[in-house]
């Protein structure tokens, strides 16, 4: 749960990334019925509680790979949670992802996130933590937050990334 672990899967697929959910489990209904044809889910913290962690897993069939926001409660619950949804993985503050042929690195945070993407050593990294939907390009690297599931400043999103272009798509929910 809080080590560092390599995750490789390479063929060819479509990844939902959401953040920022702050427990409102009836946003979140809505965000995972836009996953459709999504094989993996990026979840960057600040998710709170471990029943929005049930929920996810329930909701979502494929893997899931979370990190850990400055707002996630009784992580010990949490973990608990993830586990007996059965597929999803905690990574701890930080995760490095292989999938679909793609090195992608997640971050709760934007200052972490845009020194990840300044190294070039990722095709993706996605950040959260203030709700702003970006997708920026700093070289090769796609800098990428979805923004908030929550909706507190008015638009609820997530973002799906297909890896075989390259590219992310926002959807406003």
């Amino acid at each position: 749960m809080g080590g560092f672990v390599r995750i490789e899967e390479d063929r060819i697929m479509r990844i939902g990334i959401i953040a920022d959910i702050h427990d409102n489990i009836w946003a979140l209904e809505d965000v995972l019925g836009k996953l459709e044809g999504c094989e993996a889910l990026l979840c960057l913290g600040d998710v709170c509680s471990p029943f929005t962690y049930a929920a996810i897993g329930e909701g979502f069939k494929g893997a899931v790979h979370a990190i850990w926001g400055n707002n996630d409660g009784d992580r010990l619950l949490i973990v608990r949670a993830a586990d007996k949804a059965g597929n999803i993985t905690l990574h701890g503050d930080f995760a490095e992802l292989n999938l679909g042929g793609r090195a992608i690195a997640l971050t709760h945070y934007p200052h972490i996130g845009k020194a990840l993407a300044s190294s070039g050593l990722y095709d993706l990294v996605c950040y959260a933590h203030n709700h702003k939907r970006d997708a920026t390009w700093m070289g090769k690297t796609l800098l990428l937050n979805p923004g908030e599931v929550m909706g507190r400043f008015g638009v609820r999103s997530l973002a799906i990334y297909d890896t075989e272009r390259g590219e992310a798509e926002i959807v406003e929910v």
